[in-house]
């Protein structure tokens, strides 16, 4: 049988790391293990559902080296202390009895690198960032391109925005949507007169997920919405973000609540007539957009990046150009003033929604590391 291990620097319960959970969750017909090189709180929620997860202690701090902090110098002593890291992954990967690694960051590609080479087993790299100029510069982009081709037997992309910016020659690819838990849901409210609405913004507080930019955009609104919640955490210290966004809301005397980090944003977004995703750079794909579409709420997305191969502006949800304050107003201002155009996009993003499904993400991605490792498995 062939035995996944999925390698992750990070145990904080953001986008990605909940995605690969939803994921080792759904996978079938495969074994399925999990180890992170610090402890958090997806190592709790991965053994609650059952999967053999494992803990590698070490005293390398991977919050150390940080895309806003990438001098050369720091770039280099990051990159091994994290192949230091790997060596004791790759032990874990023998005893695990894995036969094949999955990479769920850039970080862990590095970790992974040195344990597939220590457990002779492949490697694929499970790309949930976009690898891109405006996110890593233009050298490191190009330099983790090509370190992924070279340690990389595959590669699973979270989008075709994302694999787009790859090196895929001679390397086995799929791009596997993160597919979301389709659950029932309660039955709610229908959308909200314009003074009454609700709106969710959903995401991790960064400046690159662009609140500030909604906060902005919503104090000119011609209707004001009765309440707005941030849903959302600070993670690798971005508390100066959040309180700068705190700051910005009593300024603006916005009706806005933060909630902090919760575990099912999903409650909020099923109290919410109109879900915003506003990050300023691209998004590899966007998550929450399809977890807003199912909720039930008319949809506001940023383009480019994955947010186009969900929606498809005014059939299903909006789209406006990432940084565009006056665009977000006027999207704003479309959504909250037309209570029938809101309704109309709901019953459609829900349809669009259900397109999704974990379940059918996990199949393809079963096959495909199933197909990875068969060299190794016979």
């Amino acid at each position: 049988m062939t035995k996944v291990l999925f390698v992750t620097h990070t145990a904080a319960p953001s986008g990605a790391e909940l995605a690969t959970l939803r994921l080792a969750i759904s996978l079938h017909d495969v074994e399925v293990g999990a180890v992170f090189t610090e402890d958090g709180p997806m190592v709790a929620r991965m053994r609650a559902q059952g999967i053999d997860t494992r803990v590698l202690r070490n005293t390398f701090d991977s919050r150390s080296i940080t895309i806003a902090n990438r001098t050369p110098l720091r770039l280099v002593a990051g990159f091994v202390g994290l192949a230091k890291v790997g060596w004791g992954v790759g032990a874990a990967a023998r005893d695990f009895g894995a036969t094949v690694l999955v990479a769920e960051s850039t970080k862990a590609l590095v970790v992974a690198a040195v344990a597939a080479r220590r457990a002779h087993i492949p490697l694929v790299w499970h790309v949930h960032d976009r690898i891109s100029v405006a996110y890593f510069g233009r050298m490191l982009s190009v330099l983790i391109r090509i370190f992924g081709w070279v340690v990389s037997r595959g590669y699973i992309a979270n989008s075709r925005s994302t694999m787009s910016l790859l090196f895929t020659w001679r390397r086995k690819s799929l791009v596997a949507y993160p597919g979301v838990l389709l659950d029932d849901l309660d039955d709610r409210e229908s959308q909200r007169n314009p003074a009454e609405t609700i709106i969710a913004v959903v995401g991790r507080l960064t400046p690159w997920k662009g609140q500030d930019l909604f906060l902005r955009a919503l104090a000119d609104v011609k209707v004001r919405p009765r309440h707005v919640y941030l849903v959302g955490g600070t993670f690798f210290g971005e508390e100066p973000f959040r309180d700068e966004l705190r700051r910005l809301t009593t300024k603006l005397d916005l009706p806005v609540t933060f909630t902090g980090h919760v575990d099912h944003p999903g409650e909020f977004m099923g109290r919410a007539d109109i879900l915003v995703h506003c990050s300023v750079v691209a998004e590899p794909f966007g998550q929450v957009v399809v977890e807003g579409m199912h909720a039930g709420c008319a949809v506001i997305a940023t383009q480019p990046g994955g947010t186009t191969e969900i929606v498809d502006s005014g059939v299903n949800g909006l789209l406006v150009d990432g940084g565009d304050q006056q665009q977000l107003t006027d999207a704003l201002n479309a959504l909250i003033g037309d209570r029938e155009l809101r309704q109309r996009l709901t019953v459609a993003g829900q349809l669009r929604a259900e397109q999704f499904d974990v379940c059918v993400s996990a199949r393809a991605v079963g096959l495909f590391l199933e197909n990875i490792a068969s060299p190794v498995a016979s």
